[in-house]
Order: C-alpha cells, then sequence, then structure tokens
C-alpha cells in the first residue's frame, strides 16, 4: 500500500494512504521543549514542545519578533501521510516561506499519533490529537504572545483532511477562520470504495469497519459532512492526476462550499499527481494560499 503523504514542502511531495541562539534575534529551546525565553521583542523558535505524554504529540512554535497578543496570528500545519506515517518535519523548509508571506504570524507545526493496524492508534486518534494541540495552543497564547481567535490552519492529505475537520467540525468558538487544503479527503466512504485489495483491508482496520458496518464513523470523518453556512472559508488545491485522493473529492467540496455560499477558492492543477505538483504550480499554489489568509483572518 501507498503511503499517502511523503511531504516536501519545496516539492509539495505529499503521498496519502497507508498508507542558536543566534546572538542578535533569536532564540531557541532544546528538544525537551524547555522554553528559553518568551520575550515578544525577538523572534523565538520552540522546538518539541510536548501538549501530551506520547512522544508524538509535540509541536513546533515559530514566533516573530515584536509580536503582540493582539495583532499577531497564527497558521497551523498539518502533516500528512495517510494517517499513519508523515511528520512535522515534512514542513520545515515550508517555514520561512510562509514566514516571509505571512510576517505576523506565529507559525505553529503539529504532530499527532500515527496509526498502525490492526489495533493502534485507529480513528478518530489523529483528530483528537489535532484537537487536543489547538487547545494547546489556544492555552499557550497569553505567554508566547499571539492572538488564538485568529487562526488559519493549513494541512496536506491526510493533513487537509484533519484540518478540514478541524475547521468545520471543531471550531465551535470559531477561532480558525481559514483553511487551506491541499488535495485532502472529504468523503471517507468514497476514499474506501476507491481503494483495492490490502488497501481497502488496511482503511477498513484504520475506521474499525466499512462504510456499511460503521456509518457513524464515516460520517463523522468526513469534511463534506459538516459543510454548512459559516464555516470558515476555504481555498483548495488539487492536481487532476492524483490516484491516491481522487481530485473529485474536491470537487465535491468546493460544489458544496458554493451551495453553502462559504467563501472559497478552488485551484485546479490539470495533469499534476498527489502531492508532486512542479514548481511552477507549487509557487502558484503558496502564493495563493498566503494571499488567501491574509484576506480572509482579519
Amino acid at each position: 500500500m501507498n503511503h499517502f503523504l511523503n511531504n516536501g514542502a519545496g516539492k509539495l511531495v505529499i503521498g496519502v494512504l497507508f498508507f542558536s541562539l543566534t546572538i542578535t534575534s533569536c532564540k531557541k529551546t532544546s528538544d525537551a521543549g524547555v522554553e528559553i525565553t518568551t520575550n515578544a521583542a525577538i523572534k523565538l523558535d520552540t522546538i518539541n514542545l510536548a501538549y501530551g505524554s506520547d512522544p508524538l504529540q509535540k509541536i513546533d512554535l515559530y514566533l516573530p519578533a515584536t509580536r503582540t497578543d493582539a495583532n499577531t496570528k497564527v497558521i497551523v500545519l498539518i502533516h500528512g501521510g495517510a494517517w499513519s506515517a508523515g511528520d512535522k518535519s515534512d514542513f520545515t523548509s515550508l517555514i520561512p516561506t510562509l514566514q516571509s508571506g505571512l510576517a505576523d504570524y506565529a507559525v505553529i507545526n503539529i504532530n499527532y499519533r500515527l496509526a498502525a493496524p490492526p489495533s493502534t492508534n485507529l480513528w478518530p486518534t489523529q483528530q483528537t490529537d489535532v484537537n487536543a494541540a489547538f487547545d494547546y495552543i489556544v492555552s499557550k497564547a497569553s505567554y508566547f504572545h499571539y492572538n488564538a481567535n485568529k487562526m488559519a490552519v493549513m494541512g496536506a492529505s491526510a493533513g487537509a483532511h484533519l484540518a478540514l475537520l478541524k475547521a468545520y467540525h471543531y471550531n465551535a468558538d470559531n477561532r480558525v477562520k481559514a483553511v487551506i487544503d491541499f488535495f485532502g479527503p472529504t468523503d471517507m466512504a468514497d476514499l474506501y470504495n476507491f481503494q483495492t485489495g490490502i488497501q481497502k483491508q488496511l482503511f477498513e482496520l484504520f475506521m474499525s469497519g466499512t462504510p456499511t458496518t460503521n456509518a457513524t464513523a464515516y460520517f463523522n470523518a468526513s469534511p463534506l459532512s459538516f459543510v454548512a453556512t459559516g464555516v470558515p472559508p476555504t481555498i483548495i488545491f488539487h492536481g487532476t492526476a492524483d490516484a491516491v485522493v481522487p481530485y473529485a473529492q474536491s470537487v465535491r467540496l468546493n460544489t458544496a462550499l458554493e451551495n453553502a455560499a462559504v467563501g472559497h477558492q478552488y485551484n485546479e492543477y490539470a495533469g499534476e499527481p498527489h502531492g508532486q505538483f512542479n514548481a511552477t504550480n507549487t509557487a502558484d499554489a503558496y502564493a495563493k494560499a498566503i494571499g488567501f489568509t491574509l484576506f480572509n483572518v482579519q
């Protein structure tokens, strides 16, 4: 079975189913996540800060200098990997691009526990961890000096699926103002039916059943189930040659958002495969994602 997400920020290589402290301006933490300083006047990179007890429940924070509790917004990154692979480091090379385009943003890159069927970290462990990471981010807003009421969330493939669910279904406090979706699954039953052979068997184990035997789980795991007027504006990117997450999943999301009168943009790249956009399309996608975030997170 293919691992969906092998995410390189420069190439958007993101496969899906099983699946210093510088002297003048920057302070860091150790891998243990012990904060050295929270001085808002200086740039701060805080690596591997724990939001839970599992080794994978870690986040990296990239905080700008001269940040403030009111004016420093947040973008949260969620890696892909078919819910069973990948790491927040997949997005590390993208951080400078986001810092350049979103100069007044805190960039927060999160990990979550990975599934290992038949019995370890099955769905919805990954969404539970994403929600817990967001709770931690909110709880530390005053400590690190950013505005957790003004957040965007961005994900790729399985990470985009988690981002969409967070934005549409677990956003009662309306802190998430925009979501950036790179070829994420939107209908889990449809994705199950798309699989064959061992891939379908693994998906069934991951979801603890089929769409027939565990319909509630598939419904609750599908972002399309929760599209409604008032969900955050969404920008979508998908290649038409995607053999891992069919681009029809994004087409359906685009239609649902349009019908619900939700602000959105749909970007379709002809002939592009899953997570391997060419350099021109990669640059186009990141520029649009940054512009969309700036416009919608106010």
